[in-house]
């Protein structure tokens, strides 16, 4: 081919590099869909499946990644919504908060996990529990702060379970949340840590010795707020607000803890729970029985941040302590549940939430530094555990699509 002076190619040279520029160009139609499309098509088809076998009619389904190679998300019936950025409830999420914020106590000598809350604490003249009848729960002088953390305290939980039949109260045989805002009609009232553990000693009631078995317990995290409190001179709040979400940056991350403070903050998604084969929508709700352990309202953006800096011990809890935090709290137990978190092998460290309304995961694998969140806003409260089985899916499938190994046999 000869060339024009300057190297301007010469007429055949430029026919040959437009032919060339048109084949690159319809090549490049042909390149497969990126990790983000193939994400969004694999969320669609979960997404599709799930409602066919479950018959559902509302709520949708997301996942975000935070990876080295980029952020990718997905969604399927949600609209038009920023998926990392749209605020849902995250539940039970809210229990690595309240590990991590003991944990950080314990870090600074201002606690020990080993001791029994009947233990007075470090520097005061107070046990971490108070020495009240609200608090006169059975093996109280028997359970130590570790064991609260990890689910091994024995302590009944009233939030998921009726109370005995055999309770000398009028919510006997009864959820005593439901008792209060339903039977009650008290929607707008604000529980307190006294309160919820209140009702486990009123009954007397408890679901086994201290150290025995692995019993997840809503209560026993209840009794963990009220220690940070007694230990902080700080409310739970203030105390999570102050020494968490505001150096790691979560602006976007709330703790409502009022009976009155029932929205979520816009931009959010409407939530849907099925239970009997009733559909009902449960946006706003009253979350004040549900303080420390189950109150948190977040973004997949925000959850994805807060995972990843925790595990990797840079939340503010050091290394040595997050390790500790990964220790089986009753290794006989089906699931390796630490200290406020557990491990989903292949996908990573964290935790799962489900609240009337919503379903959620998230999760960081400290070995290829990526961080999964998935969610939906559809409960269906006889489904559960299957439910919380499609969103390890999903998010074991968007590992794979964006280049990282995911979880054998998902």
């Amino acid at each position: 081919m000869q060339e024009q002076e300057h190297g301007t190619p010469s007429p055949a040279g430029r026919l040959a590099l437009a032919f060339l520029y048109a084949l690159l160009a319809a090549c490049g139609g042909a390149t497969a869909p990126g990790p983000e499309a193939q994400i969004n098509a694999m969320v669609r088809s979960e997404w599709d499946a799930y409602k066919a076998a479950n018959g559902v009619s509302a709520g949708g389904l997301a996942v975000h990644l935070v990876t080295p190679r980029g952020t990718y998300s997905g969604a399927a019936d949600l609209g038009p919504v920023d998926v990392p950025n749209v605020h849902f409830r995250a539940a039970s999420n809210t229990k690595t908060f309240t590990s991590a914020a003991i944990m950080l106590l314990y870090q600074q000598g201002m606690l020990n996990i080993d001791d029994t809350i009947t233990s007075v604490i470090p520097r005061k003249a107070i046990p971490y529990v108070p020495d009240t009848p609200q608090y006169a729960i059975p093996h109280k002088s028997s359970i130590t702060i570790r064991q609260l953390l990890t689910h091994t305290a024995g302590v009944f939980d009233n939030t998921n379970n009726a109370v005995p039949a055999t309770c000398p109260a009028p919510y006997a045989n009864q959820s005593y949340l439901d008792y209060v805002m339903d039977v009650l009609g008290q929607k707008d009232h604000t529980f307190t840590f006294d309160e919820m553990v209140g009702v486990n000693a009123t009954c007397n009631v408890e679901k086994a010795a201290p150290g025995t078995e692995y019993s997840y317990s809503n209560i026993g995290y209840d009794l963990l707020g009220k220690i940070i409190e007694r230990v902080s001179g700080l409310s739970y709040a203030d105390y999570v607000a102050q020494k968490l979400l505001a150096p790691n940056q979560l602006t976007q991350t709330t703790m409502p803890y009022l009976g009155t403070d029932q929205l979520v903050p816009a931009p959010n998604l409407v939530g849907y729970d099925m239970g009997d084969g009733v559909t009902r929508s449960f946006t706003q709700d009253n979350m004040s029985g549900n303080v420390a352990e189950g109150n948190v309202i977040s973004t997949p953006a925000e959850l994805a941040r807060w995972v990843r800096l925790l595990i990797s011990g840079n939340a503010g809890i050091g290394p040595t302590y997050v390790s500790m935090m990964k220790v089986c709290g009753f290794p006989a137990s089906a699931s390796c549940y630490g200290m406020g978190i557990f491990n989903a092998p292949g996908l990573g460290w964290g935790h799962n939430g489900a609240h009337r309304g919503y379903i959620s995961l998230m999760l960081y694998n400290p070995d290829d530094d990526v961080a999964v969140v998935v969610f939906s806003t559809m409960l269906d409260e006889d489904h559960i555990s299957s439910d919380l089985g499609m969103l390890q899916r999903v998010a074991s499938k968007a590992r794979q699509l964006a280049g990282y190994g995911g979880s054998p046999g998902m």
